[in-house]
């Protein structure tokens, strides 16, 4: 889908790699600037599986030779990734101001937790410090548990990755009307703050009414985590009344009046309880039989390799298995299709092929 679109990523770690990876996996071709070791040169790179689909080339951007590869590449690329602290690459004589010089086309996207800006920009954090200062882990968990993030989810990869990622599909449309680049400050907070929005607008609903444990995704009976009988666990969301009701009648519930209230929040506590001995009688495969596929809204909760098994995850394909690594499919689907994953490559597999190709300019010509 992304065929012609044309990526440097200058490598990092986390949401940058996540944000190029995703690119390439719909079609786009990245080149993978790597840092230069020579000790590493063959070997799979650090968290290598994000750089499936890539092409890797290894250069150090400390010497003039490292800096003119990624002005020559640029030179017809549609964007850049680089996920450095503010300054960095521009005292590296790679910022913005130089590169769209080079190509006034080009979308230079600034991937980073608290953004270009802000008494922060310069501090060091990781996905739990972006999401909690955004406000997003606030309303993670229980009342009586520290907020628990659901690593890299919510921040990395949600607030950061792929706001990075329509940031950039959206500066090159512009480009390609235009004629001219732009800079996307993809900040964690941002995107993670933003993703809240849905939440947000419950308030109006009555589903968000204050504080953590006070609210219907936190404190009720109805939607809710609950821990079987050998240990695992299984999820219900039955907010509708309609999903309510079913629910109550496969528990047995339907005709227990204290029960009836499904609203009557000073009476959830009451009813948590009860429904946590009534899941705590089964194991989790029990509930599946009796609940999985039915309008409940259930869901066992899985590790990523028993959802890798699970009937309706294999079904679709979703995830696969490469060199004994469990990896998951391109998402979003193209009429009905999953796009096939590229290849990993070995860090720097590229850098003689790319610099060849620099030379008959023909770098952005794949086979």
């Amino acid at each position: 889908m992304l065929s012609g679109i044309k990526i440097v990523e200058i490598c990092g770690i986390g949401p940058g790699p996540f944000c190029a990876m995703h690119l390439a996996d719909l079609g786009a071709d990245v080149i993978a600037v790597e840092r230069g070791d020579p000790a590493n040169a063959g070997k799979p790179a650090e968290g290598y599986v994000l750089n499936r689909g890539k092409r890797s080339v290894v250069a150090d951007l400390k010497t003039q030779e490292g800096r003119d590869l990624v002005l020559r590449l640029v030179g017809d690329a549609d964007a850049l990734i680089e996920g450095m602290r503010p300054g960095v690459m521009e005292r590296l004589g790679l910022g913005p101001d130089v590169l769209q010089e080079r190509n006034p086309r080009l979308v230079y996207g600034r991937m980073t937790g608290w953004g270009q800006g802000g008494p922060m920009a310069n501090a060091a954090g990781h996905d739990n410090n972006y999401i909690s200062v955004s406000g997003a882990l606030y309303y993670n968990g229980t009342p009586a548990e520290p907020p628990s993030s659901a690593i890299t989810a919510v921040g990395d990869i949600g607030g950061g990755a792929l706001y990075l990622a329509v940031g950039l599909l959206a500066g090159i449309l512009n480009a390609r009307q235009t004629g001219k680049g732009t800079v996307v400050d993809a900040a964690i907070v941002d995107g993670s703050a933003h993703m809240l929005q849905l939440l947000l607008s419950t308030k109006k609903a009555g589903m968000v009414v204050g504080a953590r444990g006070e609210n219907m995704h936190d404190s009720s009976h109805f939607y809710a985590t609950y821990r079987c009988a050998d240990g695992n666990f299984v999820t219900v969301g039955a907010i509708e009344p309609q999903f309510y009701a079913l629910l109550l009648e496969k528990l047995g519930l339907e005709d227990v009046p204290q029960f009836a209230g499904q609203w009557d929040r000073k009476r959830w506590p009451e009813m948590h309880r009860h429904f946590a001995e009534i899941f705590a009688g089964r194991t989790r495969a029990e509930w599946c039989a009796l609940l999985e596929g039915t309008d409940v809204c259930f869901g066992p909760v899985l590790s990523p390799q028993e959802a890798a098994v699970h009937p309706h995850n294999a079904a679709r394909g979703i995830y696969f298995e490469r060199d004994g690594e469990l990896e998951a499919m391109p998402a979003p689907r193209f009429d009905g299709q999953a796009r096939t994953p590229g290849a990993i490559p070995l860090r720097g597999q590229h850098t003689e092929q790319v610099f060849a190709s620099l030379e008959h300019g023909l770098v952005w010509k794949r086979a």
